[in-house]
Formats: C-alpha cells, structure tokens, sequence
C-alpha cells in the first residue's frame, strides 16, 4: 500500500481524468491484488469497496470515522449543500455513459453518490460544507493479479477546505487510507483463495 506519483496514474487509460480535468488530484494510492485470474472487474470489488467494508477495517479506523461523524453532527459537515446539483460533475457524463454505467449515475453511497462505474473504474462525489471531492478507483489487470490504484480530487468551496484537509490529511495518510487498502487486499486474497478452494 504506497502513494504513486499522479503521472503514474495518469497513463492509465481512464474517464475521470477527463471528467475531472479542473480538479485538483490530491493524491493516489496503490495495492498490489495478487491472483484472482483474468477478467476480474471493479464488480468483482464492489463489496469491498463498500463504505461499510471500509469503516470495519480496523478499531483505530472506525473510531477516526466515529469521530469523524460526530464532529461532522456538531458542526454541520455533513449535510449537503443546496447548490450541490449544480456543482455536480454529473451533467457532464454523456447519455451513452449514463446508460452504460454499471450502477445508475446519481444512485446514492453512504455519504457519496455514484457518477460512473466501468468495468474497470467507479467514480464518486461527495459535497459537503467542507470539500467536494472525488473518489475514483481504477483496476489494472497484469499477469501476476491485478493492481488497484485509488485516487482522490478535491475541489476547494472556501476557506475551510484548506484548513480542513491539512487537519485530515495525516489521519488519511498515516492510518485509514493503509488500513483500509491492507483490508481490502486481505478480503481480496480471502476471496481468491476460497475460489480456488
């Protein structure tokens, strides 16, 4: 589990890097998915990529995300805000897109909603108070398994944003975002085995 330089992530072959071209990438990250077999796809992810899959990676990473929660009830972080339809990226997906995203753009996830989904890549939005901000994850399949890079675009909506992810981001980067690829490896490599079994 390793930050990648945005260049190496760039030359995947990939819609959210035109979707997404006026906002900033934050950063990405990277877990080796050893095994599996060919023709594995983000569907083959979906469960593992679920945001309850992601707050039960670890006691330390469900508390960050419980309090996380609770500052976000006191201080109105997570409600969205009611120009959010119009700041969404969503207008921009083509009919064709629409109709070929696996899961229907728009559709709800936890705190994010769905704008596409691929075979190989899912992308979501969340905007809140503090960030709008993307999630993307993009499967890249090799001879030895497959590699999943996880990348994360943040679009400023004020002064706070700044603040905000320089407060979050060593939380990010320290222990929930390896905690929560380390997860998904072991429930990848879990499942790969039990197939072969």
């Amino acid at each position: 589990m390793v930050r990648v330089t945005p260049e190496e992530y760039e030359r995947i072959d990939l819609r959210a890097h035109s979707l997404l071209a006026d906002v900033p990438l934050h950063d990405v990250w990277l877990v080796e998915l050893p095994g599996g077999g060919p023709g594995r796809t983000i569907g083959d992810l979906r469960a593992l990529l679920s945001v309850e899959a992601v707050t039960a990676a670890r006691g330390v990473v469900r508390f960050l995300f419980a309090l996380r929660g609770g500052l976000g009830r006191l201080f109105g972080w997570d409600r969205e805000p009611a120009h959010a339809s119009r700041e969404s990226v969503l207008p921009r997906l083509s009919a064709a897109e629409r109709e070929c995203s696996l899961r229907a753009p728009g559709t709800p996830e936890g705190p994010f909603r769905v704008l596409f989904v691929s075979p190989r890549e899912a992308i979501s939005e969340i905007q809140n108070p503090t960030v709008h901000a993307f999630s993307v994850f993009a499967l890249v399949e090799r001879s030895s398994g497959y590699l999943l890079y996880w990348g994360i675009y943040v679009r400023p909506v004020g002064r706070i944003t700044s603040w905000y992810m320089r407060l979050i981001d060593p939380f990010r980067r320290v222990i929930i975002y390896p905690a929560v690829l380390r997860h998904i490896r072991a429930a990848w490599a879990r499942r790969v085995g039990e197939a072969a079994a």
